[in-house]
């Protein structure tokens, strides 16, 4: 996935997005993610992806899923859930 992708796919929050707003609002939790356009508010899919962006010292370097395998592994989430 690029920076330029959606990690959030229900409300089309781009990866890059989700970096700055980690770098410049500093949130104390990952739940305060979605103060940035809603990340992680509709499924839940990218929840686990978002954490991981917080949890990390260098967000920007961390892989993610393909975009297209991302987008797949979601509609069989959505689908089970």
């Amino acid at each position: 996935m690029n920076d330029d992708q959606p990690i959030c796919l229900c409300f089309d929050v781009p990866k890059r997005k989700v970096i700055q707003f980690i770098r410049t609002e500093r949130p104390k939790t990952p739940s305060q993610l979605s103060e940035c356009f809603g990340a992680g508010t509709g499924c839940g899919w990218c929840r686990p992806y978002l954490k991981q962006l917080w949890e990390s010292e260098s967000p920007e370097s961390e892989t993610l899923p393909e975009a297209d395998q991302y987008a797949k592994d979601r509609q069989e989430y959505r689908d089970a859930t």
